[in-house]
């Protein structure tokens, strides 16, 4: 009868439960869809993609013009007015440079969206998991009180045959008081939890939450540590940054060397009136090719010494961040496996209450004797389940933090 009951209701409970239960994953994905932030970084990166066009364009044309107040007297007549137009080129590749810079800063960008992606993912399922740890105590703690209640009716019914003492009665009742503040617990619990949620997914605080059963473990994980050192985005973006501050160097050097200019000369002549001669008043056209000389090198060298120095310190930086991330990664597949073994633990526990409550219960049903002891047998039980289910949820929150850190996510 006892064990039938525990059935029932945990069959119940579940189809309750799965009838309105929402995957991770959905919520997932409108965490990404509603997030400013994560957004925003996006838009940054197409915003550096704009730059490769603009980096890699040639100068703009220079027109000038000039009018003689006093006209420049020439055999052919006076000089009154000039147009000059020139087009100026950089060194040989600089403007590729350029380019190869924005284009590896732009990929750095992208890496940071995708890391800010993977950290939402991993903060959602951190929200998420507790949300379900408490459906799934409450749950286990409504069956505690059925069971308890079926206890107090069988210890009642003991006490009225002469079969029990009013004692395992009262005991009873506290053990049901207690269940039922725990239950009162859980749910004052859920508002704040789901406030939290839903503020991670830009929704409306009163939005309804509702998550799935915590899964089973997954034995196989499949984790790797250079599978973190090759994949991780942060990484990738400080190498992408080092390769853009190399470059910079190179474009700082090409800068610090001439630049070439063509332009054409034209000249408005004005006709003699003195004398006619052969190209009387005709215009001057003159064909030019210029060069900057890049004297002063004061800042050119500045500019290549402070590309060195940026280069040296993102490869710094990524060591140092390589060396962070190593540890986390080392710490939380020691919680992985911590994890594992205290769920096999519960479950093994779990199944030996089991047998001893049968075989108490049995005496009991039989003497009237040893009521305490099933009741105590019985609330080591639920302790193991609710372990249990905690084990659980820092498995899958570990999960979730080495997904982000392997970049092994959805």
């Amino acid at each position: 009868m006892k064990n039938s009951i525990r059935l029932l209701l945990a069959i119940l409970l579940l189809c309750s439960h799965y009838s309105r239960s929402q995957s991770l994953a959905d919520y997932l994905y409108e965490a990404a869809e509603n997030n400013p932030g994560l957004q925003a970084t996006y838009l940054e990166f197409e915003s550096y993609l704009q730059k490769s066009a603009q980096v890699k364009a040639i100068p703009d044309l220079t027109l000038s013009f000039g009018y003689f107040v006093s006209p420049v007297e020439t055999r052919v007549g006076p000089q009154m007015a000039r147009f000059s137009l020139v087009q100026m080129f950089p060194w040989f590749g600089t403007n590729s440079s350029k380019e190869s810079v924005s284009e590896q800063l732009a990929q750095a960008k992208y890496f940071e969206f995708i890391d800010q992606k993977n950290q939402l993912f991993y903060r959602v399922s951190e929200a998420y998991y507790p949300l379900a740890e408490l459906n799934e105590h409450l749950r286990l703690q409504q069956e505690n009180l059925e069971i308890l209640e079926t206890y107090k009716r069988l210890a009642t019914a003991n006490f009225a045959n002469d079969k029990g003492s009013m004692v395992d009665v009262i005991r009873v009742d506290i053990l049901i008081e207690n269940a039922n503040t725990e239950i009162e617990l859980l749910n004052s619990k859920i508002k704040p939890l789901e406030v939290a949620f839903n503020r991670l997914l830009f929704r409306p605080d009163s939005s309804e939450v509702n998550v799935e059963v915590i899964p089973d473990v997954q034995v196989d994980e499949g984790y790797e540590l250079d599978s973190l050192l090759e994949n991780n985005p942060k990484l990738l973006a400080l190498e992408e940054e080092k390769k853009a501050a190399e470059e910079s160097r190179t474009t700082a050097v090409k800068q610090g060397l001439p630049s070439f200019g063509v332009g054409l000369d034209y000249a408005i002549v004005g006709r003699r009136t003195d004398v006619d001669i052969p190209d009387n008043g005709k215009d001057i056209l003159m064909p030019m090719v210029t060069m900057s000389l890049p004297l002063f090198r004061k800042k050119y060298n500045s500019a290549v010494q402070e590309a060195t120095l940026r280069q040296q310190s993102l490869g710094l930086k990524k060591q140092n961040t390589a060396n962070q991330l190593i540890s986390a990664y080392e710490m939380d597949l020691y919680k992985l496996e911590q994890s594992k073994k205290l769920l096999k633990l519960y479950k093994d526990q779990s199944a030996k209450a089991k047998q001893v409550i049968e075989l108490l219960y049995a005496a009991y049903a039989n003497s009237g004797e040893g009521f305490e002891e099933v009741l105590r047998m019985e609330q080591q039980l639920i302790k193991y389940n609710l372990s249990g289910t905690t084990a659980r949820k820092e498995y899958f929150i570990t999960r979730a933090r080495l997904d982000y850190l392997t970049a092994k996510t959805l």
